[in-house]
């Protein structure tokens, strides 16, 4: 990679320690900022999904939840306040005490966004679990995928990432959709979700579409790890969710096509 390419960034991760005197964390989140150049970005990537908050309370099953679901409306306040450079400088200072940042880290990299979601895949996110020595099709997987697909296709650039729907649905709600773009007016919203895993994630995302819906012309499409199998009652229960949402389901065995498709749409 030539180094005129790269940026010069830093980074600190958040880390959850309800228990101060024995000093055991969990880490929760990850914050990046540009500390070189004309244009200065700041970003935060925390825990956002249930699976997340429940590894959070098998190894703290105390954990303030309600606190750690706050993280994200609160830090998005403050990387948006004017003051932001100087407010993330003293965020140490104002974080409650189970809440500690990591020593900030330098290092170069090309492109922001992917530093952000390489740093919180590799510090956060849960490791894959491993059954038979085969790993399982999680969120983060298929996510990991999917950008992959885009990124041959040449329209990972293209896309928002990390879209919150709060203005679409309650003040607070913690939920982002992974990917979206406008094609002719309409609002286009792709999100990984793990058949065998996310049922409760495809609740969320069903009620999310039929809430923006209201609001916007929009159209969903749910990445999945494999077709949904007939007759499988969990599978089957997803696509007559999402059938009646009209949320097409496109499942990683199709991503090529599906990303090509989308290429010659986007301007």
């Amino acid at each position: 990679m030539p180094e005129e390419n790269r940026h010069t960034l830093r980074y600190r991760v958040l880390r959850y320690t309800p228990n101060l005197v024995r000093d055991e964390w969990v880490n929760v989140g990850v914050l990046l900022e540009e500390t070189g150049g004309e244009t200065q970005r700041r970003a935060a990537r925390l825990i956002e999904e249930d699976a997340e908050f429940a590894r959070v309370r098998r190894i703290h099953p105390g954990a303030d939840e309600a606190l750690l679901r706050s993280l994200g409306a609160d830090f998005d306040a403050r990387l948006l306040s004017p003051s932001a450079a100087t407010d993330l400088d003293k965020l140490d200072q104002t974080l409650s005490n189970v809440l500690q940042f990591s020593p900030a880290r330098a290092l170069l990299a090309e492109n922001f966004d992917d530093e952000l979601e390489r740093l919180y895949r590799e510090h956060v996110a849960r490791p894959p679990a491993r059954r038979g020595g085969i790993v399982e099709s999680t969120r983060e997987w298929i996510r990991a995928r999917l950008r992959d697909a885009f990124y041959r296709r040449g329209i990972f650039g293209k896309l928002e990432r990390g879209v919150r729907v709060e203005q679409f649905t309650q003040p607070g709600d913690p939920m982002r959709i992974d990917y979206a773009y406008r094609y002719n007016g309409t609002r286009g919203y792709l999100h990984p979700i793990a058949l065998n895993r996310d049922p409760g994630q495809a609740k969320v995302l069903a009620y999310t579409a039929e809430q923006i819906r209201r609001q916007v012309k929009a159209e969903f499409t749910a990445i999945t790890e494999i077709e949904p199998e007939p007759g499988n009652r969990r599978h089957d229960f997803v696509s007559r969710l999402f059938e009646a949402q009209a949320i097409s389901i496109v499942p990683l065995n199709r991503i090529d096509r599906f990303a090509e498709e989308l290429r010659l749409r986007l301007p």
